[in-house]
């Protein structure tokens, strides 16, 4: 058995100096009320009680002119004392938050493997039979009123994994879908088209994930999506115009008669229980303090993706301070996972067929 990982740390990267050092120290970090030593050290007990064998890090450690994510992340599992010691990263952005895979080396190799068309400069891919990388320009025929090509601020990051023991190998795709938060709106009229607009072009960015999908499935590559979409069904009053959540675009309609139709899709469960758009509680992965509101809100944000091929094999946890009883009864780990990031880990344990 194997366990995978997803967590997105709340800005990870204001814990490391620029030669990727810890600081263990009582500075403010970026999280309300927390030291770096306090939120470093919750970290710490977190990865550890996870015990995966890897881990899809979102939010990672910058890379940048003066920063690199695989010397901080290296640092931070050797201070944490992980066994999951060895990173894979792929396209950087300019956000200071990147995606990386930590792993075990000994029960894991694991390397960055792009996929998708280059396009020559000033060349548009629309639809066609490969998609284009995902450090590219992309204009997806379905999506709704798209004007212009959509980017990604964070390029998923695509992994070659192989079991060294059995030499089982699959595909992983780490994800940080572009939010849809109104960020900079000046009145209410600017908050609704703010609004639309990011929604239009998350949907945008779920359409070119979700073709990226379909030529794998189409190869038979057993795949992993998961990371933070910033998206469920629901989430926003939004959705409507477009019919569907990117979510549900990426996971595909699992509702179909056809059972071709249904082994294209990918399968997480707390997903499942989302998207049946029943009046009843669903799991959560996030929870963020409102100010102005002087309470707490939570959402189903994180997600663990199998294709059909994997799904019977899987078994998944999020865990949750709250939700999960042995989370919750043991206090140290209830505290950490309070402490080290607004985002709960999402783990899968994997049997996989030799």
């Amino acid at each position: 058995m194997i366990r995978i990982a997803t967590y997105n740390v709340e800005w990870f990267d204001a814990l490391f100096d620029d030669a990727g050092k810890p600081l263990l120290e009582n500075t403010a970090s970026r999280r309300h009320k927390v030291t770096c030593f306090e939120q470093l050290t919750a970290l710490s007990h977190v990865f550890k009680s996870l015990d995966a064998d890897a881990i899809m890090v979102i939010e990672a450690p910058d890379t940048s002119r003066k920063r690199d994510t695989v010397q901080a992340l290296e640092q931070f599992a050797d201070f944490a004392g992980l066994r999951a010691n060895t990173v894979v990263t792929g396209m950087t952005n300019d956000t200071r938050q990147e995606i990386a895979l930590l792993y075990d080396p000994l029960i894991l190799r694991a390397r960055h493997d792009p996929k998708g068309a280059m396009m020559d400069q000033g060349q548009l891919v629309t639809d066609a039979a490969i998609s284009p990388r995902f450090d590219q320009e992309f204009l997806p025929m379905q999506a709704v009123d798209l004007q212009k090509p959509v980017r990604f601020s964070k390029p998923p990051l695509e992994v070659q994994v192989q079991v060294r023991d059995t030499g089982v190998s699959f595909r992983m795709i780490g994800v940080h879908v572009k939010s849809k938060a109104p960020h900079g709106a000046r009145d209410h009229e600017d908050f609704v088209r703010i609004s639309i607009e990011n929604r239009r072009k998350q949907a945008a960015q779920c359409l070119w994930l979700r073709a990226r999908v379909d030529e794998h499935l189409s190869a038979n590559d057993p795949l992993i999506v998961l990371g933070d979409f910033n998206d469920g069904p629901g989430l926003d009053a939004y959705e409507k115009l477009f019919g569907r959540s990117g979510l549900e675009i990426v996971i595909g309609d699992s509702q179909t008669a056809q059972k071709d139709a249904q082994a294209r899709c990918l399968f997480d469960p707390h997903a499942k229980m989302a998207m049946a758009h029943r009046p009843r509680a669903t799991p959560t992965t996030s929870r963020f303090f409102i100010s102005h509101e002087n309470r707490y809100l939570s959402a189903l944000l994180d997600y663990v993706m199998l294709s059909s091929d994997l799904k019977p094999h899987g078994t998944w946890r999020i865990w949750h301070p709250f939700d999960d009883p042995f989370c919750y009864h043991d206090t140290a780990l209830r505290e950490a996972l309070l402490t080290a990031s607004d985002h709960f880990p999402v783990t899968v344990d994997l049997e996989l067929p030799s």
